[in-house]
């Protein structure tokens, strides 16, 4: 692919190159060789693109100039994200329906459907357009499902939950399995508490590998447009999460918690029930919040606390020892 081919689909600008050098692919900036496009979006890898033997590098629009070809963008990691998407398209999927595949008679599936081997389709579910649902998809009763799914292997829809438009569910991810919700008589035994309502999905949602949201007793699991959701991830039951959040690996979520927009929860983030993680917030990785966190605010810990105090007891912890040892021969 011609580089001023890329550079256009990119809606990017060409510098100090040649708009017919051959692109055969990319790669990171340590790793490319000629013929590839690389990048740089970290600060520390500025030095990196001095030596690279990348053919081209994607920059910033204020970064320094290079004797590589550059080509700028206002946002350099995004632009790579699309340039590794023209050179690894996904997979189209033919339409059609494998004959090992069980679908109610009730089910409405809108055209363009691919339906892979051993699926089933439950009574008066309604799928949209363009859906991809690969082998092993099972999709329970009365669930409906927008334009443009996209279902990997034994991922799963539980009843009456409702999915917006491009959602797309990886390996194994399990779409309104029942909250834990038990409830201990007088002899001291646990009683299942009825998890009836379900789970709700709005569009541009991605939820990945073996990840879990629950459904609830009363109310709704609710998760908002262009959500992000890591492999490993458990959402408990009545829990909502605002748009364009990010919960990374091994985040687990008590259950009505309330997350809000554009909210980072870093990888084994744990939440405590009914908490609420403002707008903009970051919880940091491991950190156990059981409180609320306000909007803005970075967090680290366990329990968490503001990051920047946080970071003074982890300057601590290493000179306790020699703190105790002061303090017991003061008091001697």
């Amino acid at each position: 692919m011609r580089l001023a081919q890329i550079v256009s689909a990119l809606g990017a600008r060409l510098e100090n190159g040649s708009p017919d050098t051959e692109i055969t692919g990319v790669a990171g900036i340590e790793e490319a060789g000629a013929g590839q496009l690389t990048f740089v979006a970290n600060p520390k890898y500025a030095a990196a693109a001095r030596t690279t033997k990348a053919s081209a590098v994607i920059v910033a629009d204020d970064f320094p100039a290079l004797a590589t070809p550059i080509v700028r963008s206002k946002n350099p990691y995004l632009a790579f994200a699309r340039a590794i998407g023209l050179f690894h398209p996904a997979r189209k999927y033919a339409a059609g329906i494998h004959p090992t595949a069980v679908i109610h008679a009730s089910a409405r599936i809108g055209e363009g459907a691919h339906i892979g081997p051993y699926v089933v389709i439950d009574e008066d579910v309604e799928i949209g357009k363009n859906a991809v649902l690969l082998a092993n998809v099972v999709i329970y009763r009365c669930v409906k499902i927008g334009d443009n799914f996209l279902a990997h292997a034994h991922a799963v829809v539980r009843e009456h939950c409702r999915l917006g438009n491009n959602v797309l569910l990886q390996n194994g991810a399990v779409i309104g399995a029942d909250g834990f919700g038990f409830a201990k008589d007088d002899l001291g035994h646990w009683h299942k508490i009825p998890q009836p309502m379900p789970v709700v999905i709005e569009d541009d949602v991605e939820i990945q590998a073996n990840s879990c949201i629950d459904r609830a007793s009363v109310g709704e699991t609710h998760i908002a447009r262009g959500t992000k959701i890591d492999n490993l991830v458990q959402v408990g039951h009545g829990s909502r999460i605002g748009e364009d959040s990010l919960l990374a690996s091994q985040v687990g979520l008590a259950g009505s918690t309330e997350v809000g927009n554009n909210v980072i929860l870093t990888g084994q983030v744990g939440v405590l029930g009914h908490c609420k993680i403002g707008n903009g917030a970051i919880v940091t990785p491991q950190s156990g919040v059981a409180g609320d966190i306000p909007g803005g605010a970075i967090v680290s810990g366990s329990p968490a606390v503001d990051h920047k105090l946080w970071l003074k007891y982890s300057a601590l912890l290493s000179r306790l020892p020699e703190i105790a040892k002061a303090v017991r021969a003061k008091k001697d």
